[in-house]
């Protein structure tokens, strides 16, 4: 890489580092008082102790157009769980169960759905996948090499499709998506209407947008944001490159990452320390190189036409009320968009409202899969 890529990086993390300032002060304020020693052994207890992304299900693997295999599991309805009642004609077929299909956001995985998946199995027919090159899917083909490819929000709707031609071929589908995982299910319905008309019965929408994500400010001023904003993919591909020196400088400053990890996905002052930890280890174990792939998709991303094939369904948008990430004035304006949707936004709540609240988030979920028929009315899951 040369020399003026490299300076051009430095001046970026510098911008980066002062925007970074406000939001990392009362980190650091917060930390003085604990040594470091202290909390690297409690993150350690975290990790050995915590049950979270722990459960599992049937693993299955798909194949994407460019070959990427993608990872998903599936849970079954068990066979003493009670199922919605259904019409089914003489000599028939039973009609195949109503399956829902849970899309992680950027930088997370299957298991950010943890509370969500603990409240629903053995009720409802279940697919968590991995998005390429997070979980345990494959890194994506397209992007490999020096000619990679950036991922597009396109790319993952037609993940999306071959997940669902592999784990739910037949009967009724429930489309659930947060952030990027929301944008996926836009992807899918712009580039496979017809998938959305004919077997898609309901869909929820947590923390996400339909574009204009050039207009979020992060909590930060919006002058200094635009600035990092237009050097921002050529220092995160400059960066890539150098993928074992960026992850050794981000286990270095730990300390000061998973504080930034929590003030943009939490709001709460109570969170739970381990469901914060668990945060944290999703984040993580995102390389730098596939941060860099993913970054302009959502530059780029505009999905605002493709939500009108939701238009006559059943919808759940729910946000945080204090998302940093994507704002709830983007929930907000995607539910302008469909009359049939039930807007939620959940008060004290950051970007990863499934794990700081997953109680509303259970509840809500279950009345629209009670709504669908996936599940009667009245006998949803217990908790969250």
């Amino acid at each position: 890489m040369g020399e003026e890529t490299w300076r051009r990086a430095g001046w970026a993390g510098a911008a980066i580092g002062v925007l970074a300032a406000g939001a990392a002060a009362g980190v650091a304020v917060e930390r003085l008082t604990v040594g470091r020693s202290v909390r690297e052994k409690a993150r350690l207890a975290l990790d050995a102790e915590g049950p979270f992304g722990a459960l599992r299900g049937a693993p299955g693997w798909a194949v994407a157009e460019d070959s990427t295999r993608l990872y998903y599991e599936v849970d079954e309805v068990e066979g003493d769980a009670p199922a919605p009642r259904r019409r089914r004609l003489f000599g028939r077929k039973a009609p195949a169960p109503v399956t829902v299909v849970f899309s992680h956001g950027y930088c997370l995985g299957q298991d950010s759905w943890h509370f969500q998946r603990a409240a629903l199995r053995g009720l409802v027919r279940a697919v968590y996948w991995d998005q390429r090159s997070h979980g345990r899917s494959g890194r994506g083909v397209e992007q490999a090499g020096p000619d990679g490819a950036p991922v597009s929000i396109g790319r993952l709707g037609d993940d999306l499709k071959a997940v669902i031609d592999t784990a739910a071929p037949e009967g009724p589908l429930v489309l659930v998506g947060h952030s990027m995982g929301g944008m996926t299910m836009m992807a899918l319905a712009g580039r496979h209407p017809e998938l959305v008309r004919e077997r898609v019965v309901g869909a929820a929408f947590v923390g996400t947008s339909a574009g204009r994500l050039d207009e979020i400010s992060y909590g930060l001023p919006m002058a200094g944001v635009n600035a990092v904003r237009r050097v921002l993919p050529g220092v995160l591909r400059a960066l890539g490159s150098r993928a074992e020196l960026v992850e050794r400088g981000r286990r270095a400053t730990a300390d000061l990452f998973a504080g930034l990890i929590k003030k943009y996905s939490f709001s709460s002052k109570d969170v739970d320390p381990s469901v914060v930890r668990f945060a944290e280890r999703m984040i993580e174990s995102t390389p730098i190189d596939v941060v860099a792939e993913f970054y302009p998709a959502f530059v780029e991303h505009d999905e605002t036409a493709s939500l009108a094939a939701f238009r006559e369904l059943p919808v759940l948008a729910l946000a945080g009320d204090r998302d940093l990430v994507t704002p709830s004035s983007h929930t907000e304006a995607l539910a302008d968009l469909l009359p049939d949707a039930e807007l939620v936004i959940v008060p004290d709540a950051g970007h990863l409202v499934m794990l700081e609240h997953p109680e509303a988030v259970t509840d809500r979920l279950a009345d629209l899969l009670g709504r669908v028929g996936a599940v009667p009315l009245g006998e949803g899951p217990a908790g969250g």
